[in-house]
């Protein structure tokens, strides 16, 4: 399997492409390969697999699991499209509170490797998408929280035309200033 690792602005924020075939009948692709994966530097053990469907102008995010629970995600949209977002919420980086956003869709098959530290978070830009992704660790629900989708000083540039479909924990998510003043867990 040819793999190709393209680092973003944001340190450890990867996007991971992998060669697909694609023919009449439809297409065949390894979306993890160990060995692979770790010769191009990305040498991870994934412990859990999640996937979740949504519906038009969703957005789930942005959320993340403190230093109690670390985790790597790499993310892959399977159905229809989204544009994905990390934002690094490393209170030593350089780029905290700094995001990057990339569209995933089922037709480009690129992935977003979202390292410890990030929070994540996506809109739905079709009528229906499906999102996969492997986990490094497990969901603690005691270590998950979340930044607002739409806080003024991280200033996401969201592809939207009408609000948003928010889950009520995401309406209600904390701004970056206030994830910046508890160190406990970061």
């Amino acid at each position: 399997m040819k793999l190709r690792v393209i680092k973003t602005p944001l340190e450890g924020l990867l996007v991971v492409e992998v060669d697909f075939f694609q023919d009449d009948r439809g297409f065949f692709m390894e979306s993890w390969h160990k060995r692979d994966f770790a010769e191009a530097g990305l040498s991870y053990e994934f412990v859990q697999d999640s996937h979740s469907r949504s519906t038009y102008s969703v957005l789930r995010g942005l959320h993340y699991q403190d230093m109690r629970a670390p985790i790597v995600k790499l993310v892959r949209c399977t159905a229809g499209r989204v544009f994905d977002v990390a934002v690094d919420l490393r209170v030593n980086s350089p780029t905290c509170g700094k995001w990057f956003g990339v569209e995933l869709t089922a037709e480009n098959k690129t992935q977003l490797l979202v390292p410890i530290g990030f929070a994540h978070g996506f809109l739905t830009l079709s009528e229906v998408c499906e999102i996969q992704y492997k986990q490094t660790a497990y969901y603690h629900p005691d270590a998950e929280g979340g930044v607002a989708w739409n806080d003024n000083d991280i200033a996401i540039e969201w592809p939207l035309r009408d609000t948003p479909i928010l889950s009520t924990r995401d309406q209600n998510q904390q701004s970056l200033k206030k994830y910046l003043q508890n160190p406990a867990f970061h």
